[in-house]
């Protein structure tokens, strides 16, 4: 199945695509020759979704699902991935304020920030990532999803898996993937507390504070790429930190930064993906 997905303004596909690339866990998702692809899980049933731009201001999506009913929750789920409903004029202009941003969004004016597919993913990727190295996580989490995913039969080159069931992931003994043990206890915890309020991942970050091993970090993080909500800001975040040392030829701390984030405010999430690309792009 073909579907277009519109949206108003321009999007960076290059960032959007760089991001994900960097972050695709193998046998779930690849990125080749400009296209995003990943598998799926709807409903108890399997399907995959490669993502590509088109023409007109669209994205263009290949859909392989076996039930046709489930295509309008996969297309809400798609649009908040990519963050095409979002107002990037106005969180721009407000920004613009700060004569760094200001400087950063005209040379990347389309830039969005990347979402997920699901929240329970999200969360486990993001605990992956504790004091670790992106690629240090993401390998993990191949392992994690070729030991307890689902087997997938696709046309899709690479994927083979889909993302394992939170009741799978609740008993398992995750540490034994080569992990903290903590972290184990803190991924489990998660994914047993996805089963007991199926709202966990739609509600704000309260309920994701309460859980062992969850800290401001994590919480604004999937705040920002889950729930959408772009005031999500991961406070003392490193990579924000080298960015604005970068960016000026200056440290600045935490303190410091959340100080200056204050102004930003209600668009703190879309400032911290600026600093991010713009950081990217130094590399």
């Amino acid at each position: 199945m073909r579907l277009r997905l519109d949206y108003q303004g321009s999007c960076d596909w290059p960032a959007m695509l760089g991001f994900l690339a960097a972050r695709a866990v193998t046998g779930m998702e690849t990125v080749v020759d400009g296209v995003y692809s990943r598998s799926i899980g709807l409903n108890g049933l399997h399907g995959t979704v490669s993502v590509w731009p088109g023409d007109g201001g669209a994205l263009e999506v290949e859909l392989d699902f076996p039930d046709p009913s489930a295509v309008p929750e996969i297309v809400v789920r798609l649009r908040r991935m990519f963050d095409l409903d979002v107002d990037l004029l106005t969180m721009q202009r407000h920004l613009a304020a700060d004569p760094l941003l200001a400087r950063l969004i005209a040379e990347r004016p389309g830039l969005r920030v990347p979402g997920a597919w699901d929240g329970l993913e999200l969360a486990f990727q993001a605990v992956l990532g504790q004091q670790i190295t992106v690629v240090a996580a993401i390998r993990l989490a191949g392992k994690l999803v070729a030991q307890y995913g689902e087997p997938l039969r696709s046309s899709v080159p690479g994927l083979t898996h889909v993302f394992p069931r939170a009741t799978v992931l609740a008993s398992a003994d995750l540490a034994a993937l080569g992990m903290p043990k903590s972290r184990g206890r803190t991924l489990s915890g998660v994914a047993q507390a996805s089963l007991e309020d199926p709202l966990l991942f739609a509600s704000g970050t309260a309920r994701l504070l309460a859980l062992h091993g969850i800290g401001d970090w994590t919480a604004q993080y999937i705040a920002l790429r889950q729930l959408r909500d772009m005031d999500g800001f991961p406070t003392g975040d490193v990579g924000l930190l080298r960015a604005l040392e970068v960016l000026q030829g200056e440290r600045m701390t935490a303190r410091e930064l959340s100080a200056r984030a204050e102004a930003w405010r209600p668009f703190r999430g879309y400032a911290a993906q600026v600093l991010w690309a713009s950081l990217s792009r130094a590399d």
